[in-house]
């Protein structure tokens, strides 16, 4: 039965974290890997932040507060890595005059499908706007969340929704995190901080890293492996026979591997999750097994996982003839 109503899912998966004072874009931007100077009120945008080899400690989606900068930022994180992530920030603060803190507030994923009728639902929602858009109305913040190609729903983050009742239920954010692993878009966990540089888990194909902006974290080694070229690595979508809800809750970080080459793991699990009687995984991959490899997870006899199509391409075009590669 197609669902023609408005769903809201608490996604307690994610925690909000804040920063306020005067120096909080100046800081962010000296912290992050995206250019949070030039982004204005109606935009938001997906960023990392890496240790000093260039590892990612942490994804988030970053958005101002308010319309003016001044009035501080919002970055959603994974609440697992929330906490270790929000006291890294701290610790270079030093004489910004910035305080960060990891709010009680919520996070509301807004589903509305094409069919149905949104004026008729308890909740006014936004006029549908590009991925990455954002909406102010009544103090709340909508942001428009991206999606794979066929995606038969708009979904919004909702952000200052306090009194909204939402579906806290295993199967509906199981459902929310698939919709995410299947438009590609990477979350940093407890089990994966440190394990990937932006480039392996895609970020720099989504609008997620700048190369024109200053210094950061880790600036010099993800700049070097993008102008030089050598990213061998990438993120895929992959799916599979469901599994329990608690097996993959536990494959973020666990190794996969190429049944046709058994002996040692060939990349690692992003993010995995069980929606509509499938497994849902995105993992690290080399470009050059990606349309080969048997893939398996945490064994070389574990569980299969076939790879599909993500809707942005991970590996570079062929060049035509008489061209070189780059």
């Amino acid at each position: 039965m197609t669902n023609s109503t408005v769903s809201l899912v608490a996604l307690n998966d994610l925690a909000v974290i804040t920063l306020t004072g005067p120096d909080a874009t100046s800081f962010l931007q000296s912290q992050l890997t995206q250019d949070v100077e030039s982004l204005g009120p109606d935009q938001a945008t997906l960023a990392g932040y890496c240790s000093a080899r260039g590892r990612l400690f942490a994804s988030m989606v970053a958005v101002q507060q308010a319309e003016d900068q001044s009035e501080g930022w919002i970055l959603l994180a994974k609440a697992d890595a929330a906490m270790a992530f929000a006291q890294r920030l701290r610790m270079f603060v030093l004489r910004a005059k910035v305080d960060v803190r990891i709010s009680e507030a919520g996070v509301i994923g807004v589903r509305v499908p094409e069919s149905a009728n949104a004026a008729s639902s308890e909740l006014a929602v936004p006029d549908p706007v590009a991925a990455w858009g954002v909406v102010r109305r009544d103090g709340q913040i909508w942001i428009r969340v991206p999606e794979r190609d066929d995606a038969p729903d708009q979904r919004w983050w909702l952000l200052n929704a306090a009194g909204i009742d939402a579906d806290a239920s295993d199967a509906m954010l199981q459902a929310w995190q698939a919709d995410d692993i299947a438009a590609g878009l990477p979350w940093i966990q407890a089990a994966t901080q440190e394990a990937f540089i932006p480039q392996t888990v895609n970020m720099d194909l989504i609008g997620g890293v700048s190369f024109t902006k200053g210094c950061y974290p880790g600036q010099e080694v993800v700049a070097r492996s993008h102008y030089r070229g050598t990213i061998k690595r990438r993120m895929a979508y992959a799916q599979g026979d469901a599994i329990s809800l608690e097996a993959a809750g536990q494959l973020a970080g666990a190794d996969t591997f190429d049944a046709g080459r058994p002996g040692r793991p060939c990349g690692r699990v992003v993010n995995a999750a069980v929606s509509n009687g499938a497994l849902h995984v995105l993992m690290e991959v080399q470009l050059t097994d990606v349309n080969q490899a048997d893939y398996r997870l945490e064994s070389d006899d574990g569980h299969s996982v076939t790879v599909a199509p993500l809707p942005y391409p991970i590996v570079p075009d062929a060049p035509e003839e008489g061209q070189q590669a780059e």
